[in-house]
């Protein structure tokens, strides 16, 4: 009982923190003539309310594709729709096709907010609080710190519910998988990741681990027994969600066709803005989208990211244990981020989500790592408005999980054994690694405070304009690909020795 209503002030704080975080601007506000994400999500109800569904992705006199075209799996143009639909009942305006463009008024921000602190508590919250109490090892309070560290992650709840967008969905189906196939409902997993899938392409980010943990499973049930049916209720379940899902569009293979390209955008370059990967950061210094044609930047991505991603996906696909599983999904998620094609700076959340679940076994590596996730995207930040919340969140999450998950201490032994220090540096005693663990977390907090601080203070060389998001794009770019090498070395080891807590006051 004691439990259940700590996770009840738990979420509840998360929701008054969203909510809190939501009352500040959101990407594009006042900024013709495209605005923002926030235009986007609202436009695209517009368009999959007042069109026929086969125009949803078709460049048309009522659907604009240059002005923020639809291009996403069908599961979010049909949350589109249903949000469109609520939103015509209480006020046809919001959503009325041509005119609608740009709305913005108090009403309608709140229903926009609405609508993600809904998807939230629907799908993401109950996902994080069940994993939690069902797959976390420890006291009571240690797994209502994890579950408040968690949900209190600043990345995502300026993304959503600043920025403005609803990652919480997909990210929240695919714990959801996670979830089930750690309690070993198998086809619920399938079922769910699919869903995640189906409503974000990028959840390909998690497809591997998800692919290889469940095939590893059934060989290792046998493929000629009760591994050949567990393969072909995976096999039927995965096909008849994407059925499901694409049954409006598959009686005609040219819809099937465009909504595919719509989703891969292959033109669009090898990555955006200044985001933290491998691409950006070595672009600083030589000039790959100059030196190399697009089709060569989309095959050298292709091979590093798989070179990058395969290692931990065999090594979970010959061992399937969940513990393989977690880590194979941050060290996926972290492979595609550095390494794919065409990604954006919010891409780190599926980076950050698995990460999230080591926080019991490495408190003080996830900690960082999150922290770092939101430092990285910075710059986006600044340009929604979102300085104050940023800077609140920013300094008030590593003070609340260090004291929660005693981060400095706790764990530190293991994190050692097991970390890439660990391996490297066996000779040198554990108090001494320590001690050079805990000065380079505070050295680096230290420099993102200092870079973030300075990024809005100081008005950067005339000849240097993005000299400040390309500071923090790269000290940010350095974390990751540390933190990769870190869980990649981790995966090839033992695993911790689950041992018991004791309780605090």
């Amino acid at each position: 009982m004691q439990t259940w209503s700590l996770v009840s002030i738990s979420v509840l704080l998360a929701v008054l923190v969203r909510w809190g975080v939501s009352l500040n601007s959101y990407s594009g506000a006042g900024k013709p003539p495209m605005f923002g994400d926030y235009e986007a999500q609202r436009h695209w109800q517009e368009v999959t309310y007042n069109l026929p569904l086969q125009q949803w992705y078709f460049n048309t006199s009522d659907n604009d594709l240059n002005y923020w075209g639809l291009d996403y799996p069908p599961l979010t143009a049909y949350h589109s729709w249903l949000c469109a639909y609520v939103a015509n009942i209480l006020n046809p305006d919001w959503v009325e096709l041509h005119r609608s463009r740009g709305y913005e008024s108090p009403a309608h921000k709140l229903f926009m907010r609405t609508t993600v602190l809904v998807t939230d508590v629907l799908i993401y919250i109950p996902a994080v609080v069940l994993y939690c109490l069902y797959l976390t090892d420890g006291s009571a309070k240690r797994r209502v710190s994890i579950l408040l560290s968690i949900l209190l992650y600043p990345g995502l709840i300026l993304i959503d519910y600043g920025h403005f967008q609803y990652n919480g969905v997909s990210l929240g189906f695919a714990l959801w998988g996670v979830l089930a196939l750690g309690l070993g409902w198998n086809s619920l997993g399938s079922l769910a990741f699919s869903l995640a899938l189906n409503y974000k392409q990028m959840e390909l980010y998690h497809a591997l681990p998800f692919f290889c943990f469940l095939l590893g499973k059934c060989i290792k049930a046998g493929l000629i027994g009760r591994g050949f049916v567990l393969l072909v209720k995976i096999t039927a379940t995965v096909l008849v969600t994407f059925g499901l899902c694409w049954l409006p569009f598959l009686p005609d293979p040219s819809q099937v066709l465009q909504v595919v390209r719509r989703i891969f955008p292959v033109a669009r370059g090898l990555f955006e803005d200044k985001v933290a990967n491998t691409w950006c950061s070595l672009n600083t210094l030589i000039k790959i989208r100059s030196i190399l044609t697009s089709d060569s930047q989309l095959y050298l991505s292709l091979a590093f990211t798989l070179l990058a991603a395969l290692p931990s996906s065999i090594r979970l696909l010959m061992k399937p244990t969940f513990w393989n599983f977690k880590l194979a999904l941050v060290n996926s998620s972290l492979a595609f981020f550095l390494f794919s094609y065409q990604v954006h700076e919010k891409s780190i959340l599926l980076a950050a989500l698995p990460v999230c679940l080591l926080l019991n076994e490495f408190p003080l590596m996830c900690v960082w790592f999150l922290q770092a996730s939101t430092f990285s995207m910075l710059p986006l930040f600044l340009k929604d408005g979102l300085l104050v919340p940023y800077t609140v969140t920013f300094l008030g999450f590593p003070f609340l999980t260090v004291y929660l998950l005693s981060a400095l201490d706790d764990c530190l032994e293991d994190e050692l054994k097991l970390g890439i220090c660990g391996k490297l540096f066996p000779l040198i005693p554990k108090i001494h690694l320590a001690c050079i663990m805990k000065w380079k977390f505070y050295i680096s907090m230290a420099l993102m405070a200092v870079l973030s601080v300075l990024s809005v203070v100081m008005d950067p060389p005339p000849h240097l304009p993005d000299l400040f998001p390309v500071l923090v794009s790269t000290t940010a770019f350095m974390h990751f690909l540390g933190v990769f090498l870190h869980f990649s070395m981790v995966q090839f080891m033992e695993p911790p020795r689950k041992k018991s807590r004791k309780k605090n006051n």
